[in-house]
Order: C-alpha cells, then sequence, then structure tokens
C-alpha cells in the first residue's frame, strides 16, 4: 500500500512547483521506501536548494524515508527557522564564490567575469562535465537545468530562475550575497583568465591604428592572449556594473 504524506513547500521552493500546487500543504501518495529528497525532487525542487526538511516536527536528513500520515515541510536556503535541533541539508558555503555555468548560461558566464567571479563555462561542456568540475573544484553550479541539480554528487548548486542576461545577475548576486565582493575588469570574459598589465609597446603592434593613437593603458589575459583598453566598448559594460550595484543597494 502506498503511503499519504502532506508535504508543505516553503516560501521561495513554491517557485519551482506547478502553479496549482503552489502556497499550501499538498497530499501526496508514495511508494514505500521513499526518501524526503525523492519525494522533494519528484515534484520538482533541487536537493541544492533545500536547507532544511522538518517531519512530524522534527529535522531529518535527505536519506529520511516518509510513513503513512507524515507531515513534511520543506525550508529553502537562509530560511528562517524556529525549529531546534535543526538538521541543516545545505553544505557549508564555499571560501570563495567559484562557478561553473551549463552551455545555456554563456551571456550570464560573461556577465559575471566583468563583475569579477570566476567562472568555468564552455558552449560543448555535457551535464558529465559539470557536475564532475563542480565537485573536483568546489565551484557552485548554475543551471537552468533543474535534472541537472538532482544529481546526489552535486553538492553546491542554484537553479537560475530568470531568463533575462540582466536579472539573472541581480538573482545570483543576491542568493549568493555577493554585491559586495563586485571587482569588475579584472577577469577576460572570453576565457576567465585575470588580466595582467601590459606595456603599449609590447602590444602595439597588434592595435587598431585610432586605438594606438588614443589610448595608453592596457591589459592583457595571460591564456587567450586577448588585449583590453577602455575603448567604446567600455561605457556599455560600465554602466551595466553600476545597474547591478544600484540593484544590490536596493536590497
Amino acid at each position: 500500500m502506498p503511503h499519504r504524506v502532506e508535504v508543505r513547500f516553503i516560501a521561495g521552493l513554491n517557485d519551482l512547483l506547478p502553479p496549482g500546487r503552489r502556497g499550501r500543504p499538498m497530499t501526496i501518495e508514495v511508494a514505500v521506501g521513499t526518501t524526503v529528497k525523492d519525494l522533494a525532487e519528484s515534484l520538482g525542487v533541487p536537493h541544492t536548494e533545500i536547507a532544511v526538511i522538518v517531519v512530524n516536527g522534527e529535522s531529518v536528513d535527505f536519506g529520511h524515508q516518509v510513513r503513512d500520515g507524515d507531515r513534511m515541510s520543506v525550508y529553502p536556503v537562509f530560511e528562517a527557522l524556529d525549529v531546534s535541533p535543526v538538521v541543516r541539508l545545505d553544505p557549508p558555503p564555499l571560501r570563495e564564490p567559484l562557478f561553473v555555468l551549463d552551455v545555456h548560461l554563456g551571456r550570464l558566464a560573461r556577465s559575471l567575469r566583468l563583475l569579477g567571479f570566476d567562472c568555468v563555462w564552455r558552449n560543448d561542456i555535457t551535464d558529465d562535465e559539470l557536475a564532475a568540475t563542480s565537485v573536483a573544484e568546489q565551484r557552485i553550479l548554475l543551471t537552468r537545468d533543474r535534472g541537472l541539480l538532482k544529481r546526489a554528487r552535486v553538492a553546491h548548486g542554484y537553479l537560475v530562475r530568470e531568463t533575462d542576461r540582466r536579472r539573472q545577475v541581480t538573482e545570483v548576486l543576491r542568493r549568493f550575497d555577493l554585491f559586495g565582493a563586485i571587482s569588475p575588469f579584472g577577469r577576460c570574459l572570453e576565457c576567465n583568465g585575470v588580466l595582467e598589465p601590459v606595456s603599449k609597446e609590447e602590444v602595439e603592434h597588434r592595435l587598431p591604428l585610432r586605438t594606438q593613437r588614443d589610448y595608453d593603458d592596457f591589459r592583457r589575459c595571460p591564456h587567450c592572449d586577448r588585449i583590453y583598453w577602455k575603448g567604446s566598448h567600455y561605457d556599455r559594460l560600465a554602466a551595466l556594473v553600476e545597474d547591478v550595484r544600484r540593484a544590490g543597494t536596493a536590497l
């Protein structure tokens, strides 16, 4: 006989549920032996989004098997709880914010690099590589594919909700509280390398004539050898940085 379980998702986790199931408890039938992780993910909520699960007033780990008549509440990361003792299911924050992004988030990767954040992204990276890189390099996996975040080996991840690039940037910085860590124009937008100062004499032969005439300050990526200077594109990128900063101060 299947078990009947009452499940309630708290606050932002409701965004991940079908519209008809948001904001209210639901009764679900599950097979004997179903864990709370399996149950939450079967409803579309990856385990990387969950901080605490409470069953019948007691916090449990992901491996806890539900029983008939259980009442289960699922709390998102950073949600304040009046529950003690609490089993925190979200892993401790990483010492520094390193990201790996799926193939669909290339524009977000460039924007985060612009702001100074270390982002691995390739347009041909596979799901297996994404998961392996996240684990091996202790990187936060950013994706719009919730199935990828359901992989048990992925500990640090976030499902990006927004589709507009600028709103995606604000969303990620808000989620990981990174507005104070913005340090723009220090990374290569193409390959993620840390830019180094280079003299005009070293790169002058590679510059357009107008750039040779009008600019003296240059930096170069040591990995892909791309050269950067404050050309006509700089004002547009600087405006993006300021827009993001203003979004942080408006919180």
